[in-house]
């Protein structure tokens, strides 16, 4: 593996935890509101980032690359509302959609073809990411404060981690 496409998917693992660690901190901030729905919506979350890392993980080790984990940085813990908080996971989730993009247009320019079909999962499983998280930001924005947030959290309480069928090296 070339090592510009090599180096882009270690950090790419980077952000992946950082992402399970920040949807981590949103779950912590959400029991200490007594949103314990809200708080199981982004537990789940933190264990499909996490799933998304060794995702990358498992991809360099099968393709014979060196894994090289970086220290993460704290994420933020405390914000202004519910929404202020699901706003934030939805701009996260764009940022994550442009880094992955920025490794598939790198693979197209180094020519690694594996490396491009190996992203198409995570191209589609983005569209979905920033679909379910700005779902939550726009039911916020109906509900307000008020009582619908509690139905809203007992709705969001329902969710449960489904993890992705194993491909490639993740079967093994």
């Amino acid at each position: 593996m070339k090592t510009k496409i090599l180096n882009s998917l270690n950090e790419q693992i980077n952000k992946e935890l950082f992402s399970s660690y920040l949807y981590l901190s949103m779950s912590a901030y959400f029991e200490n509101k007594n949103l314990p729905g809200f708080a199981n919506w982004m537990r789940v979350q933190a264990q499909e980032e996490m799933v998304h890392a060794m995702k990358f993980y498992s991809f360099i080790i099968q393709r014979g690359g060196k894994v090289q984990l970086k220290a993460l940085e704290g994420p933020k813990n405390e914000w202004a509302s519910p929404l202020n908080a699901f706003e934030e996971a939805y701009k996260h989730e764009q940022f994550i959609t442009d880094s992955i993009n920025s490794i598939v247009s790198i693979a197209h320019e180094e020519k690694d073809y594996a490396a491009d079909n190996f992203l198409q999962w995570f191209i589609s499983e983005q569209v979905e990411e920033e679909e379910s998280t700005n779902n939550v930001v726009q039911k916020l924005k109906l509900v307000g404060d008020g009582s619908g947030l509690f139905l809203l959290d007992q709705e969001l309480g329902t969710r449960v981690f489904t993890p992705p069928p194993a491909t490639g090296a993740q079967a093994n």
